[in-house]
C-alpha cells in the first residue's frame, strides 16, 4: 500500500517540559500525558485425560484490561475462546493500550471482544491515544484474532499497531474493521488523524507490511485513487491455508460481487479487502468470509463466538 504523510513527531521530554509541565494535581495536560493499560495472554496445549486441550496459562494485566474465563464451546479438546475486555469502551487522549498473546505449539486459541471499540475525539490539547498489538503464534499453533469493529469518532487522534509474528507451520486468520465518524448522527470524520499499522511475519521474515494514514484533509481521503470518500474499510488476513488458489476462488463463488471487495493473495498471505460506507455490510462480509476458510484452514467449521449474538 502507497504510504502517504505521517503524523507529527512527537515531543521530546525537554520540548514537553517547556510547554505543558502539570498541574497543582499533578496531571499533564501535553503529549506526554500517559494513562497506560496492558495485558499479556498465554495458551498452551497440554495433555489431560487421553486428550490435547488448550488451556489459558498466563494472564497478567494492568489498568482497565481484562479477560473473562476460557469458554469452550466446540468441546473441551476443542478451539479455547477468549474474550477481552476494556471496561471503559473506548480510547481518549493520552490512553496507550499494550495486548500480548503468545499461543503455544500446538495450541488453538479464539480471541475477540465483547463490543465495538471507540476512538473519542481528541481533548483541547490533541493529545494522541495508542494501542499496540502484539501476537505470536508457534509452531503447529493456531489463531484466530476476531475483534468486534472499531468506530472513530470526528476529531480522534492515534495511532494502532498490529504485530503477528509466526513459527515454522503456524496459522492466523483474523480481521481489522474501522467505521470513521457517526453517519446516524450525521457527523463525518472531517478532522483528526489515524494510522494504522500492519505487521506479518514468519520465523522473523515479512510477509505483508502496510501502513495506511488516514487524514481526512489529505487529498487520498476523498480521491478515488485511494480512499473514495468511503467511511467504512475491513482486512481480513488469513496464513497458512493448504490451497490459497482454492481458498480464493470459494471466496468469490459465495460472496455477491456487488459488495465492495476484493481478494488476493501473496507470499502465503490471503488478503481480503472492503471499502465502503455500510459497516454492518463490511462486518458480514468477513463473518462470511471467516466461515469459508476456517474449515480450509483448521479442519473444524466455523463456530460464532456466543458474545457476538447479545
Amino acid at each position: 500500500m502507497t504510504i502517504y504523510t505521517p503524523i507529527a513527531q512527537p515531543l521530546t521530554p525537554d520540548a514537553l517540559s517547556k510547554t505543558a509541565p502539570a498541574n497543582d494535581s499533578g496531571h499533564r495536560f501535553d503529549a506526554g500525558r500517559r494513562w497506560a493499560a496492558s495485558i499479556e495472554l498465554g495458551f498452551e496445549s497440554r495433555s489431560e485425560q487421553l486428550h490435547t486441550v488448550t488451556r489459558l496459562t498466563r494472564r497478567r494485566h494492568q489498568g482497565p484490561l481484562r479477560v473473562q474465563r476460557p469458554f469452550y464451546p466446540e468441546g473441551k479438546t476443542g478451539c479455547c475462546h477468549v474474550y477481552l475486555l476494556h471496561p471503559p469502551g473506548g480510547l481518549v487522549s493520552g490512553d496507550a493500550l499494550h495486548i500480548a498473546a503468545h499461543v503455544g505449539a500446538g495450541a488453538h486459541t479464539l480471541l475477540t471482544t465483547p463490543a465495538a471499540a471507540k476512538l473519542y475525539k481528541a481533548d483541547s490539547h490533541g493529545v494522541a491515544w495508542g494501542q499496540h498489538t502484539h501476537l505470536t503464534v508457534a509452531k503447529g499453533a493456531t489463531l484466530e484474532w476476531l475483534p468486534q469493529e472499531t468506530l472513530a469518532f470526528d476529531g480522534s487522534r492515534g495511532e494502532q499497531t498490529t504485530t503477528i509474528d509466526l513459527e515454522d507451520d503456524a496459522r492466523c486468520i483474523g480481521w481489522e474493521i474501522l467505521a470513521l465518524g457517526r453517519p446516524v448522527g450525521d457527523l463525518p470524520f472531517v478532522s483528526g488523524h489515524l494510522e494504522q499499522r500492519f505487521r506479518l511475519t514468519r520465523n522473523g521474515r515479512p510477509l505483508w507490511q502496510e501502513r495506511q494514514p488516514m487524514d481526512p484533509k489529505h487529498p487520498r481521503f476523498k480521491g478515488k485513487w485511494g480512499q473514495g470518500g468511503a467511511s467504512v474499510q475491513a482486512t481480513l488476513w488469513a496464513v497458512g491455508l493448504d490451497d490459497e488458489v482454492g481458498a480464493v476462488e470459494a471466496l468469490r463463488e459465495a460472496i455477491p460481487a456487488s459488495v465492495r471487495w476484493a481478494v488476493t493473495r501473496r507470499r502465503g498471505v490471503l488478503l481480503l479487502r472492503y471499502l465502503g460506507n455500510e459497516r454492518n455490510e463490511a462486518w458480514a462480509l468477513c463473518q462470511q468470509a471467516w466461515e469459508i476458510l476456517r474449515p480450509r484452514l483448521t479442519g473444524q467449521q466455523a463456530h460464532i463466538p456466543r458474545i457476538w449474538l447479545t
